[in-house]
Parts: structure tokens; C-alpha cells; sequence
């Protein structure tokens, strides 16, 4: 049995709650939130577990292991104390804010032979998976790019911009498919909003072998879009977490290279069928939370370990620099 406190029970932190409780191995302890009101509320429907407005006292408890799910602010100085503590820790995304104190956080998950693992969700959506088995058997071809949207006309932020809070996701899908990681990137944006809040963002990704990848972030847009597309030679897939069943279609289109001897190269349009593969009926957060216990019972290091979660962080620094370069290409 694995005892955890978690730190945080806002709009995502509940949920987290609510999985990580469910869990037969896992034993929820202890609690902490500002929010009384609401601390109140679970007091009554789970009388087993402690609840305290003090976020340390989580950390004196004995316990193997802390959810922190607080604004990425809070990341750092919370993670850090908790792996001093000696306490495995799941930190929701981004893991910090500078990949300096990302790079710490890692340091010391390794020095006191802890667990140190990034909530990003969509890598544990059976979805993904599927499009990761589909690149990786070949069956698109060579990946020509990337593209994704993720727009929403949503709670607005007012520490991290909209590439900050969004495109984490994003970027830690394509590392994840691809398998690689981008040389150089450029990304703008713009503030609407609050002066120096960046509400929109447009950010490329270069590759070392001709792929790119490009992301679009807003929450000032008026559609809900979740959406990531792959191109490949052969075939072309749409992964659309917006959609209630049907989230991957496989698109047989793509461009044929035909060559004759008396006329040369020609192309070809070819337009195919268009398939839906049947996807599995897991929760992601479930799969997520629950490969968290697996690693610490186990002692494996998460897919979504603390080095997956540093390099997503370096790339926005150095998208947010290009960003305020005006969109000048930076070195990743």
C-alpha cells in the first residue's frame, strides 16, 4: 500500500483526488488546500482522511509519496521540499518554470532514490498510443510534420501565458510520437488581455531531418479545439480529444512519386479510405495516476518522468525568448 498526501485541490487537483482515493494500493492520507469552504466539503465525504490549510503539514506526515497540484508557481519550492523530505512526488505540468529548477528537482529525486513524475495526461490516453504504434510500425511513412491546436475560450491566466499553460501539452505529445527533439525554435504571440500576458501563440519546432511541428495556443478564441495532426508520405492521422468516440481518423491520402523514362517524374494525388480505429475505454487520468503507484511499487522510472518534463520546459524558455524576439530562431 502506497500512502500519499496531496497539495492542492482546485479545478484540476479534484480530479486528481478523486482518482488517486480510487485506487485499491494507494491510501489518501492527508490533504491540503486554502480553500476552507471547500475542504469542508470533502471532510464530510471522506471523514478517513485529514484535511489542513497548511501545505507542510502534508510533508510531516508519514507518507511515501505527495501530489502537488498548485499553479506552476508553487511547483518548485514544493517539489523540492518534498524530495527533501524523502517523498516520491507527481507534480502536475509544467514541472517548474526555469529548467534550472527543473534540472534540481531531477538531482534530487536521484539523490534520494525517489520517483519524480510530470502530470502530463495525454501521454497515458490510450489514443496516443495508438498513433505512437501507428508512427513506429511505419504505417504513415516518413512523419513530413506536425500540427496542433489547442484553443478554447477559457479561464484566462495571469502567471503563465498561453503557451506556458497550453502548448506543454503539445510539445510533450510530439517528443513523445517522434521520438526526437527539435534543434531550434521560433514561436510569436500577442497580449490582449493584460499587458504582458501573452493570450495567443504560435510556435514552430524544427528537426534535424527536415520534420517540423507547429502549435497554436489561445484561450481567446471562439471554438473548443484540442486537436493533433500527422502528416506522413503514405498516410495522414487526426487525433481529436474533442470528439466523444471517434478520436483518431486515419486518412489514406498522400502524394505519390511516379517515374517514367520518357517523361520524367510525375505526381500523383491519391485520395483513399478514411478509418477509425477502435479505441479502448480507459480514463487517461486513471492510466496516469495509477502508473504513478506502479512506478513507486515497482521502482521504474514514469513515462512521464522529471527529464521528459525538463525538456518540454527548456523549449518554451526558449520559445518565450524568440517570442519577445519577435519570432527570431532560437537554439534549443
Amino acid at each position: 500500500m502506497v500512502k500519499v498526501g496531496q497539495i492542492g485541490l482546485g479545478d484540476w487537483g479534484k480530479n486528481l483526488f478523486r482518482n488517486f482515493i480510487s485506487i485499491p494500493d494507494c491510501d489518501m492520507e492527508i490533504c491540503s488546500d486554502l480553500n476552507q469552504k471547500a475542504m469542508d466539503n470533502y471532510k464530510q465525504l471522506f471523514p478517513g482522511v485529514k484535511f489542513t490549510s497548511d501545505w507542510m503539514d502534508v510533508l510531516k506526515t508519514d507518507i511515501d509519496a505527495v501530489i502537488i497540484a498548485t499553479p506552476p508557481e508553487d511547483h518548485y519550492p514544493m517539489g523540492k521540499e518534498a524530495l527533501e523530505k524523502g517523498k516520491h512526488v507527481f507534480i502536475e505540468k509544467p514541472i517548474t518554470l526555469t529548467s534550472h529548477e527543473a534540472q534540481e528537482l531531477i538531482d534530487l529525486s536521484k539523490q534520494n532514490d525517489k520517483i519524480l513524475m510530470v502530470g502530463y495526461i495525454l501521454l497515458y490516453h490510450p489514443a496516443l498510443k495508438l498513433l505512437k504504434r501507428y508512427i513506429d510500425q511505419n504505417d504513415l511513412g516518413k512523419v513530413y510534420y506536425f500540427y496542433a491546436t489547442r484553443l478554447n475560450l477559457g479561464k484566462v491566466r495571469t502567471v503563465e501565458n498561453a503557451l506556458w499553460s497550453f502548448a506543454s501539452h503539445d510539445i510533450s505529445m510530439i517528443l513523445y510520437l517522434s521520438g526526437k527533439y527539435p534543434k531550434m525554435v521560433s514561436a510569436t504571440g500577442a497580449s490582449y488581455i493584460q499587458g504582458n500576458i501573452e493570450d495567443v501563440s504560435f510556435l514552430t519546432m524544427f528537426f534535424s531531418d527536415d520534420l517540423i511541428a507547429h502549435i497554436h495556443t489561445s484561450w481567446l478564441d471562439p471554438h473548443k479545439t484540442r486537436k493533433l495532426t500527422v502528416v506522413g508520405e503514405r498516410k495522414m492521422m487526426v487525433f481529436d480529444d474533442t470528439q466523444p468516440s471517434e478520436k483518431i481518423r486515419v486518412y489514406d491520402k498522400g502524394v505519390d512519386r511516379l517515374e517514367y523514362e520518357t517523361f520524367g517524374e510525375y505526381l500523383s494525388l491519391r485520395s483513399g479510405d478514411i478509418y477509425v480505429p477502435k479505441i479502448e475505454a480507459v480514463e487517461p487520468l486513471k492510466s496516469e495516476c495509477l502508473h504513478f503507484i506502479k512506478s513507486i511499487q515497482n521502482g521504474t522510472q514514469p513515462l512521464s518522468d522529471g527529464k521528459s518534463g525538463y525538456d518540454v520546459v527548456r523549449i518554451l524558455e526558449a520559445a518565450q525568448k524568440s517570442m519577445e524576439s519577435n519570432g527570431t530562431p532560437i537554439e534549443v
